[in-house]
């Protein structure tokens, strides 16, 4: 029973579940990348170098099999055959996956440690202006303010 309270505890900890929301968001949002890379930017690409499929760009580093009928160009039924290749184009989607997910990381980074950048010198110059001690003055001007403000007091 030791085992399932110290799991609880191991479970409820802030920390713990921070790390699962990250996961499951992270997740939501490669496949959200992938899409966007899939459906709108490798189409682009593929179109400026003439080709909208980008996961057929291959190198054939062995001979076709004697008996396959399918085309020489299909990555996926090249694959599939058993010949062996180096599917850059798949790499490269990847790549570009990567590299989304990289820059849109780096931004949301960025902008939070601004904030915290921000609020740190915020809290510094709060303290700065709490912990500065008085100006000091002059001694002979003190003094001529404690007299005057003798001489305004009323007679009585």
């Amino acid at each position: 029973m030791a085992i399932v309270d110290e799991f609880k505890k191991f479970i409820a900890r802030g920390n713990v579940l921070d790390l699962a929301v990250g996961v499951m968001i992270g997740a939501a949002f490669g496949k959200i990348v992938t899409s966007l890379n899939e459906n709108l930017i490798m189409p682009v690409i593929g179109w400026a170098f003439g080709d909208i499929d980008f996961s057929n760009y291959f190198f054939r580093l062995g001979a076709i099999p004697a008996g396959y009928t399918g085309s020489v160009t299909d990555y996926a039924a090249l694959k599939s055959a058993g010949v062996p290749m180096i599917g850059y184009g798949e790499f490269i989607t990847q790549v570009v996956n990567f590299l989304i997910i990289a820059l849109v990381l780096f931004l949301l980074v960025r902008s939070i440690n601004k904030m915290v950048e921000a609020a740190k010198h915020e809290q510094a110059k709060a303290d700065a202006t709490a912990d500065a001690p008085a100006a000091p003055t002059d001694p002979q001007l003190d003094t001529l303010k404690e007299i005057l403000a003798e001489l305004r007091k009323p007679q009585g």
